[in-house]
């Protein structure tokens, strides 16, 4: 993996788990009919960059949920987790990115 690759594992897990949350996310509400979503690992400066590009439109933000709402927590879980994180435009779509501190 490249994680393991570049020596950057101490939050390994947090980074699996925002990977997963922005790739379902793209999954779920990023990608038209026929496309697909580009997921980027970058290392920079002693951190890591989480990268999902997708061509859909919209721009993903943290709502308010019901406590017993069966879903809707992805981003919340990113921002609770990740040291940055964020949205930025592309064309078609946006990039939603994560990043961890070395």
């Amino acid at each position: 993996m490249t994680l393991h690759a570049w020596g950057v594992t101490s939050r390994l897990d947090d980074m699996s788990l925002c990977v997963s949350e922005l790739a379902t996310n793209a999954l779920l509400h990023g990608v038209p009919p026929g496309r697909g979503y580009l997921l980027r690992l970058l290392r920079f400066d002693g951190a890591v960059r989480i990268e999902v590009h997708d061509s859909g439109g919209g721009r993903p933000r943290i709502e308010s949920r019901d406590a017993d709402a069966p879903g809707g927590r992805g981003l919340l879980l990113v921002a609770a987790v990740a040291d940055r994180w964020g949205v930025g435009l592309r064309v078609p779509g946006k990039v939603v990115w994560c990043e961890f501190a070395g």
